[in-house]
């Protein structure tokens, strides 16, 4: 009976210990937290407003600078001077018929004509009819006198398109004992250029290839078709 009484007291004070140590199941509610304990503070980044998305969209060719354009460029070609409207024309033909946008503008400008063949410092007319004379017996009858304001007067042996013709005469007219010489012709004519807007993906290679690199402007001295 003495020992019945002892097993239920302890067996009352390990039930006490236990409900003393035994975790509360969470109950529902609200907590407290400090600012601090969620780190740093995010900082959100504005909006692009209305104009930078309108740089950036801009389209290429259009006339108006872009940031996109700063990037990759216009893809346009020009190609000009050129001396005639036929081969102009031809251009703009050629490259619209392979679905590109061209558009062909002229303007007057300086242009070279060719190598101009000279004998200068002629004294008189007198001297000059003789000079005539002996150039047309030594083969150069299309020799003819010109007078001018600066250079007074002269006998003109030719104007060639290649430096080779020039050189010819020039060499031909020594012989016979004149100092002929070689200078550029330069005149005002009405010069013709062809633009055009490159589609994606194609290269001026095959431009420049034709009409050689004298004659073809890439990127910004390039003027995209209206």
């Amino acid at each position: 009976m003495k020992n019945l009484l002892l097993i239920l007291v302890l067996a009352n004070v390990l039930y006490f210990l236990w409900g003393m140590y035994q975790e509360e199941p969470p109950m529902p509610g609200s907590a407290i937290v400090e600012e601090t304990d969620f780190g740093p503070s995010i900082e959100v980044a504005a909006a692009p407003d209305a104009e930078t998305v309108a740089s950036v969209g801009a389209i290429l060719g259009a006339g108006q600078p872009s940031d996109l354009e700063a990037v990759v460029g216009r893809a346009c070609v020009t190609i000009g001077p050129l001396r005639e409207q036929t081969d102009a024309d031809a251009a703009l033909l050629e490259y619209t018929g392979e679905g590109m946008k061209a558009h062909t503008r002229s303007t007057e400008a300086e242009v070279f004509v060719g190598h101009w063949v000279q004998i200068r410092n002629v004294e008189s007319d007198s001297v000059a009819s003789d000079m005539l004379d002996t150039l047309s017996d030594g083969g150069l009858p299309e020799a003819y006198v010109v007078r001018t304001d600066d250079e007074g007067l002269k006998i003109s042996l030719g104007v060639f398109d290649d430096a080779d013709g020039a050189e010819k005469v020039e060499l031909r007219a020594r012989s016979m004992g004149f100092s002929a010489d070689i200078s550029p012709r330069m005149a005002e004519r009405t010069v013709y250029f062809v633009d055009i807007a490159l589609p994606p993906g194609r290269g001026a290679s095959a431009i420049v290839e034709k009409y050689g690199e004298d004659r073809v402007s890439l990127r910004r001295e390039a003027t995209c078709p209206p």
